[in-house]
């Protein structure tokens, strides 16, 4: 037994040396080797010729905006109109009890024939005091005073012509009608209650807004209105419209209004252009993007497709790739968007190579192994490597 665990002893000693001794005979671990540089796609910056061109924000507004008030008082009889739709101009809307200002008129109307009846009596009497005077059978002061009988009746019938005018208006304006061709809106009284008519502050009943055309107003800083507007203030100007739910500025509208002023606390200059509005899409208040065009030709301009453009807080950069691979960044200036490539301002010159795809896998400065492919379609890469 003594023999036994002397040789187990034995053999568990030279096996702890063997460990040992491989361990001091080891050599250092060996270095995992580095990493490949990230794989990108890589496009030379594309130059085209491009009319210069700015986006503006927008709403639509009738070009004609009515509310709808009585001009006399009343209890309100009917409605006839269905609220949102389209009327035509002189289309009856409400209508006010026209019963009191109808014995207004009979009134007026008997009164002037109550006038006529003394003016003819008066007439005659001053037709025989003539002939008396002439025969001496008169005196001048009775002359006279059948002279200005005449004349007062000739005045109170003329003051009862005028209130049977008035009278005949209030009665006219008891049938409130549509006074433009639009749309109207909901009715804000209702049948039965009372309208005053002739106070300051006359309720609105309704209101009305023309739907074709209609007007697009926006407006442009400083640097935009040097561009575009100061120089040709009077030349016919053309403005491209689109609205939040389009692709693009796919309707043309006129240009007819450039406010005299640039409005202080926010440096910008009121514009105005009329769209037409045929299918009675475009609704006032409506937000919509507006494009002003320069009135010269096209120039020269750098584009990269959109994607290739990143954001550094509140910068814009692409990262340009050099013969030695290094993707090196750049801040540029962006334009408009045309399609899928946005207009490079200033920062990048034609011909550059610049990173299109891997964006974000790439920090400015590093190693990158680039795959060429053109700038209209960067979505198909080549295998070569750009130099």
């Amino acid at each position: 037994m003594y023999l036994m665990a002397v040789n187990r002893h034995a053999r568990l000693f030279w096996a702890a040396w063997t460990l040992l001794l491989g361990a001091c005979h080891r050599g250092p671990p060996s270095q995992s080797a580095p990493p490949s540089p990230p794989t990108v796609t890589v496009a030379a910056a594309i130059e085209r010729n491009v009319q210069s061109s700015d986006e503006f924000p927008g709403r639509i507004e009738a070009i004609d905006l009515v509310k709808i008030r009585a001009r006399v008082s009343g209890y309100l009889q009917s409605i006839h109109f269905k609220p949102g739709s389209e009327i035509k101009r002189g289309t009856l809307l409400f209508v006010v009890d026209p019963r009191p200002f109808e014995a207004q008129r009979s009134e007026a109307q008997a009164e002037l024939a109550n006038t006529n009846a003394r003016l003819m009596l008066a007439r005659l009497e001053q037709t025989r005091q003539t002939q008396m005077l002439v025969d001496r059978a008169t005196s001048r002061r009775e002359y006279d005073a059948a002279v200005a009988a005449v004349q007062t009746l000739e005045a109170a019938r003329s003051a009862d012509l005028a209130s049977i005018e008035r009278a005949r208006l209030n009665l006219e304006y008891t049938r409130v009608v549509a006074p433009i061709d639009g749309r109207v809106g909901k009715d804000e009284i209702t049948v039965g209650n009372l309208i005053q008519g002739d106070a300051p502050d006359s309720p609105v009943l309704t209101t009305m807004v023309s739907i074709d055309p209609v007007y697009v107003a926006f407006e442009v800083d400083e640097q935009a209105y040097l561009k575009y507007l100061g120089a040709v203030r009077d030349a016919p100007l053309s403005a491209d419209v689109g609205f939040a739910d389009e692709t693009g500025f796919p309707h043309q509208a006129r240009l007819d209004f450039v406010d005299n002023q640039v409005v202080a606390n926010t440096g910008t200059v009121r514009a105005r252009a009329v769209l037409a509005n045929p299918d009675r899409r475009f609704t006032p208040g409506l937000f919509v993007r507006v494009r002003l065009h320069a009135a010269g030709a096209a120039a020269p301009t750098v584009l990269v497709v959109d994607r290739a453009v990143g954001t550094d807080q509140n910068r814009r950069f692409v990262l340009v790739v050099g013969a030695d691979h290094h993707a090196n960044y750049r801040e540029v200036h962006l334009g408009r968007q045309l399609g899928p490539l946005r207009v490079i301002l200033n920062g990048l010159r034609a011909g550059e190579i610049v990173v299109v795809n891997g964006l974000q896998r790439v920090r400015p400065g590093s190693v990158v192994t680039p795959q060429t492919a053109p700038m209209e379609d960067p979505s198909t890469p080549s295998n070569a490597a750009r130099g």
